[in-house]
This record gives structure tokens, sequence and C-alpha cells, in this order.
């Protein structure tokens, strides 16, 4: 069996939404140190399937859109980047009249890299400015994560995507609620104070972001271009295929382009970087960043956020991966160069707090009998 096949198993609740990770973990323990009971053959259950799911699924789906034979017919390029996407999204979008190319349809059993997944969307934005397409996608394996590409073979993604949906979702619902991970760009905050919206914030794992989606009355799209985007009036899991439909509706509803919606949103700058982090440093790292910042400048949905106390919107967050042993630095500002600046002394601030505590451990470690 190659190394580069895993298998992927996910529990849900009652509510369709994904278990906290505190029980995946539970789970996960459970089974490697196979500390459960052995179920006797007659207890074993067995598998059922809904035949009708994909059917009420097209009902909500259509449901959930404001635009029925709209006068402009579309033209979108879908690359399915040789996943299963392609077994349900034709039929719904032959209900939008649009006229679709079909890219990758084929599946295969190696999923594609990074890199063949990065050719593929060049290969996309061609592909869409030559046959003069209003759109193109490019779909993830799971069906839940997209990147879109402009009418001019542009690729949006990442934040901008992020803030891209969260216009058109508040131009058809004024006054909404958007949920957004603690991480998300201000970006989202910009365009919800266009709209009087409000954003809720949540902690960055696809649990938090679901619940809040489903708990809080009011909520018209929740989630980011990383982790999918949630329409809670359909379901509370992430659903690019709604994501592409509601892009096609924004342009039904209104006489602009993709490139030019996309212009009207607001020039923000976001960088990521990632360091290495031992285990049992994350904790009094975090721990430190607390003690050496004013109570007004922190906010503490999850890992650290550093607030500028004179510059709205200007915010530097460390964030701990909840898997690997590596903190997660966002830097968000409306000024490139602040943004460059604030990363570079954090990542040189925790690099010289790290180099302390384990010069620290191995002075105590020399010193124990």
């Amino acid at each position: 069996c190659s190394s580069d096949l895993f298998v992927l198993i996910e529990f849900f609740d009652a509510q369709g939404i994904n278990i906290p990770k505190a029980k995946e973990k539970k789970i996960e323990g459970a089974f490697f140190k196979e500390d459960f009971r052995r179920a006797p053959i007659n207890e074993i259950g067995t598998i059922t399937y809904n035949n009708k799911a994909l059917d009420a699924y097209a009902e909500g789906f259509e449901k959930l859109l404001r635009i029925r034979n709209s006068p402009r017919q579309f033209k979108i390029v879908i690359d399915y980047a040789y996943a299963v996407s392609g077994a349900v999204l034709p039929h719904l979008l032959s209900k939008l009249d649009c006229d679709v190319v079909v890219l990758n349809a084929s599946l295969r059993q190696t999923p594609p890299s990074r890199s063949d997944r990065e050719e593929l969307l060049t290969q996309l934005g061609s592909v869409v400015a030559a046959l003069k397409a209003n759109l193109g996608v490019q779909m993830a394996a799971n069906g839940e994560q997209l990147v879109v590409v402009d009418e001019m073979g542009q690729p949006i993604q990442g934040e901008r995507l992020t803030a891209l949906m969260v216009e058109i979702s508040l131009s058809a619902n004024p006054r909404g609620l958007v949920v957004s991970p603690v991480q998300g760009s201000s970006a989202i905050d910009l365009i919800a104070q266009r709209h009087h919206a409000q954003v809720i914030r949540t902690k960055a794992n696809p649990t938090a972001l679901m619940e809040a989606c489903c708990k809080n009355f009011g909520v018209v799209m929740g989630g980011s271009a990383n982790t999918g985007f949630i329409f809670p009036q359909l379901h509370p899991g992430f659903d690019a295929m709604v994501s592409i439909a509601k892009l096609i509706e924004a342009l039904a509803l209104k006489p602009q382009t993709l490139s030019e919606l996309t212009a009207g949103l607001p020039q923000v700058y976001y960088r990521t970087e990632h360091m290495r982090c031992p285990w049992n440093q994350k904790g009094t790292l975090m721990r430190h960043l607390v003690e050496t910042h004013p109570t007004e400048q922190l906010e503490l949905i999850d890992g650290v956020k550093i607030k500028h106390l004179t510059k709205p919107n200007h915010w530097l967050l460390v964030l701990p991966d909840a898997d690997e042993p590596l903190i997660h630095l966002v830097a968000n500002g409306c000024d490139r160069h602040w943004v460059d600046q604030i990363l570079q002394d954090y990542r040189h601030r925790l690099q010289v707090y790290e180099s302390l505590e384990e010069s620290l451990e191995l002075s105590l470690d020399g010193s124990s009998p």
C-alpha cells in the first residue's frame, strides 16, 4: 500500500455537525489502545443508505436560490480535479440554465498533489479565458472547498474568496449574521459594516463554525475558503456546490462581472507563516504572550490575537496547531509594511523565547541528580 494513501473517518452528531476535537481524541485513543469491548456477531449492526438523500438535497438546493430562468445564460467551467462531485453537480446546475464545460471528471485512486492542483488551476484559468466563460471553479475532492477563477482567468482563493462570498451573501441579506473563524481577515468586518451586518468569530475548527452557524438566528453564511462555506438554511456542512450556485445567483442579480465584484472588495493585507514549536512549549508560549501584553490589546477566542491599540483592523494572531507541533502566525492590516514588519518582529520574538525555554530545560536536566 502506498504511503500516500490513507483513510479519513469523520464522526457527526445528530445534527450533522462534526464531533468536537476532544471526542475525536478519545475515540482515537480507545481505538489505538484497543480499549473497547468486541461486539459479538449478533450485535453487529447494518449499514443503510438513504436512497432519497440526493433528491432531498436537490429540492433544498433549489429552494435556497432566488433565481429562476435567468435572462442571462452563464457559461462556467468546472474542474473536478479527478474527484467525485461530478455525480451530483451537473444535475443541479442544469436547473440554473448554465452551459457547463467539464474538466478532469474521471476518477483516480491517487488524489492530485498540491503542485498538481496548482497546475490544474493554471489550466482552468486558460480555459475560462479562451472560452470567454463567466467563471471557473476547481472543486476539492470532498466537495467542501473550492477555488474560483474569474472571467479573465485570474484565481480567487484564500481570504479574497472568503471576502467575496461574504459580500454576495450580505448583499442579498443585509443586516444578516456571518460566522467566521478567528483567523479570518478584517475584510469580513469591513464588508459587514457596509451592510449593517454582524460578524461572529469562532475557534479555528470546523465544529465551532458549524455549531455557531446552527445556534445563532439569522446566520446567512459561515466559514472560510480554507474550511469551506456553510449555508445553514440548507444544512450545517461545508458545501462547495451551494457556493457555486450563490456565485451564479450574484452574477444574475447584478450587472457586474466576477472581476468587477472582486475589485470592489476592501483592500486588506493578510499573511500567514508557520513555525515549529514543541508540544510541551505551546502552553507556556501562549501564557507568555498573555502576560506580556495589556489586556485591552488581547482577544482570546482561540490562540492569542494581539490587536493594535490605535490602528483598527491591524492585528497578529498566534495560533497553536491542533494536530502538529506547529504554531501559526497570522498578520492582518491595511498597511503592507506593517504586516510584514509585525510578522518579522514576532517570529524573532518567539524564536528567542523558545531558545530560552530550551536552554532552561537543558540546565534543569543537567542539575538533576
